[in-house]
């Protein structure tokens, strides 16, 4: 993005949050809205862009009208997944909807549960992000914003040209990842792993600059895997969440009694956006079937050796990370995995 661009996007966005508190009569600022735009760049059919206009509304009837949240998706904005930390620290917009695991060139911590097979299911993720929520909280102060919402990415799958039955079958595959750990995940099994932003990523495939995707089924839906390629299998390798954060200047803008209904209000839809993002790997699994594609059961041994050959980016990240040993060993022990 331009810095053109960039500089009018902030002045677009000052703008917005002085619309209710400046140059108004009082009679006008008491009935004035704040319009805060909301950055994503998932698409509108997405259930993260779903729940965010879900969070939206809720907000302005929870707050009559005062606070206006603008969903902006499929990266509208121009902002890339990798850039929207730094795009809400910075005030270039006051919401973003971001993957945690794209943001670790400014803040590491953010890919640990990326780590391969640290969850294994959704429970043990619940556990983990208790753990690792407190840290979470810290980063975001640091790069002035505030977590309102946290909701993980559901089942992860390998999509492929090809259907593979072991671990062998994979090498020299070139395929499209969104993090690090994933690209050093596939690289360790001989798989050619890139990092594409998810805006590249069908350009890609239809190019053939890559021959898979390392990815959710409904990510697979969003960019109509079927059209390129034929078998997703169900590895479930690692985890990712999106995280909504406001910058705190903005934040601070809004009164205090709006920002207590706010706070309310994620913590009831928080649990009930995690309950929608496995609802809709089922629905983009079948939607994947019915339009050609096969699902792909790995065996109990591919998976064996997926772990054995993995297991080393465990102690890697923590020694890479080192705020991250705490919460996950404390993670590991209520998992009596220690």
């Amino acid at each position: 993005m331009t810095l053109r661009r960039r500089q009018a996007l902030k002045a677009g966005v000052s703008a917005f949050a002085a619309a209710g508190s400046l140059g108004a009569p009082a009679i006008g600022r008491a009935q004035a809205a704040t319009k805060l735009p909301l950055a994503t760049v998932w698409p509108d059919g997405n259930f993260h862009t779903i729940n965010c206009r879900r969070f939206a509304e809720e907000v302005k009837k929870a707050t009559d009208g005062a606070i206006d949240i603008d969903v902006k998706s499929g990266g509208q904005l121009g902002f890339k997944g990798p850039e929207c930390l730094r795009a809400v620290r910075d005030g270039l917009v006051p919401i973003a909807d971001y993957l945690n695991v794209q943001q670790v060139g400014d803040e590491p911590f953010l890919g640990i549960d990326g780590i391969p097979f640290l969850a294994g299911s959704p429970d043990e993720l619940k556990v983990l992000q208790k753990h690792i929520r407190p840290e979470y909280e810290k980063i975001a102060a640091r790069n002035n914003q505030t977590i309102l919402y946290v909701v993980p990415w559901p089942n992860q799958y390998l999509h492929l040209k090809v259907k593979a039955e072991n671990v062998d079958a994979l090498k020299g595959i070139k395929i499209r990842v969104a993090d690090k750990n994933s690209q050093e995940m596939w690289g360790t099994v001989g798989m050619s792993a890139v990092l594409i932003p998810w805006g590249e990523t069908i350009a890609a495939l239809s190019s053939g600059a890559v021959s898979g995707v390392s990815t959710s089924a409904v990510s697979g839906v969003d960019g109509k895997f079927w059209e390129f390629l034929k078998f997703f299998h169900a590895t479930n390798h690692q985890w990712s969440s999106e995280i909504v954060a406001i910058n705190n200047d903005a934040w601070k803008k809004i009164k205090p009694e709006h920002r207590k209904v706010i706070v309310e209000l994620t913590r009831k839809l928080e649990p009930e956006f995690w309950d929608s993002a496995f609802q809709a790997d089922k629905d983009s699994s079948k939607k994947m079937v019915d339009s050609g594609m096969t699902r792909v059961t790995i065996s109990d041994s591919m998976t064996a050796e997926l772990r054995k050959r993995t297991a080393h980016l465990l102690a890697d990240f923590m020694k890479r990370v080192p705020s991250s040993e705490a919460p996950i060993k404390a993670y590991l022990a209520e998992m009596k995995r220690a």
